[in-house]
């Protein structure tokens, strides 16, 4: 079985893995959700789900900065890595010592169900039956979601995901569709990552986009006018990667914004609106119910 990755890098599988490594918190979680965490061999620090299959797991480091020579030992016959978590580095190490590499990117919630398809596919599971049924009650979650979203107006939403600096996200991320698919569009999908520093914060002008290159453009970091002239509806602080507390949300209340003046500054799972695949399946339930709760609330 051939099967092609988010780089569109092409994986052979003669059989199933049997020992995998996971570099990615949410693909950890998805190959025990389709019934094979018994291939799992090793995980990072950051994988905290299912709580019973990671603590029995030895840790090879972070995301970003995993230790090659301790995945190395495991003898894994695939790594599950993804684009945006790990470095292209630690990546291209591994493929050069002849470890097979999985580079995931899913930058949609759909994309992200796509993916989780795929692994059962990869692990062959796809015919089982707890797998299929863990994949049709993701799609039909999306659908549902889908039909609501195009019958209701959405929310202005604001969604940071680091407080100093204050960062944000483009449109074109995961947390931004899962956000949009539930009820709540992104105020600042159209605001791009500027370099340097000072062009990000409107202090200086913004390099131009061969100079740029490929670096990620996807989480800008605003000011706090910029917040407020956007004028949000709702605000939704998610707790992860950066973990908001009740001091934030008060300063958050503080600014002159819709959101502010109706109530809506709400913290949220980071995992439902940031972790593809599995978690989704339910997450998108969970998400919608949220929004729903600050949709009918007058400003």
């Amino acid at each position: 079985m051939r099967i092609r990755d988010d780089r569109d890098r092409a994986l052979d599988f003669a059989s199933p893995p049997r020992r995998v490594v996971s570099l990615v918190p949410s693909d950890t979680l998805n190959v025990a959700a389709i019934g094979c965490a018994g291939a799992l061999v090793g995980r990072t620090d950051y994988c905290e789900l299912p709580e019973g299959v990671v603590r029995a797991l030895p840790s090879v480091g972070g995301t970003k900065n995993p230790r090659v020579e301790a995945i190395c030992d495991l003898s894994p016959d695939l790594v599950l890595a993804n684009q945006e978590e790990n470095t292209r580095s630690d990546l291209q190490e591994l493929a050069t010592r002849g470890i097979r590499v999985y580079i995931a990117f899913p930058k949609r919630v759909a994309a992200g169900l796509a993916h989780l398809a795929k692994l059962a596919r990869i692990f062959g599971v796809a015919a089982d039956a707890d797998a299929k049924d863990l994949v049709e009650r993701g799609y039909d979650a999306l659908r549902g979601a889908e039909t609501a979203r195009a019958a209701a107006t959405p929310l202005r939403t604001f969604c940071p995901i680091w407080m100093d600096p204050l960062m944000t996200i483009h449109g074109d991320t995961f947390v931004s569709d899962m956000l949009d698919l539930c009820g709540a569009q992104n105020v600042f999908a159209d605001r791009v990552r500027r370099y340097p520093l000072a062009a990000d914060l409107g202090k200086a002008l913004a390099l131009p986009p061969e100079k740029v290159g490929d670096r990620d453009v996807r989480y800008p970091r605003v000011t706090t006018d910029e917040v407020v002239l956007r004028a949000p509806e709702l605000i939704v602080l998610p707790d992860e990667p950066y973990a908001f507390r009740e001091g934030d949300v008060a300063f958050f209340r503080s600014l002159d914004t819709p959101a502010a003046s109706r109530g809506a500054v709400v913290r949220a799972s980071g995992k439902d609106v940031s972790w593809y695949g599995a978690r989704s399946v339910d997450a998108i339930a969970r998400s919608r119910e949220l929004v729903g709760r600050y949709a009918g609330l007058s400003s």
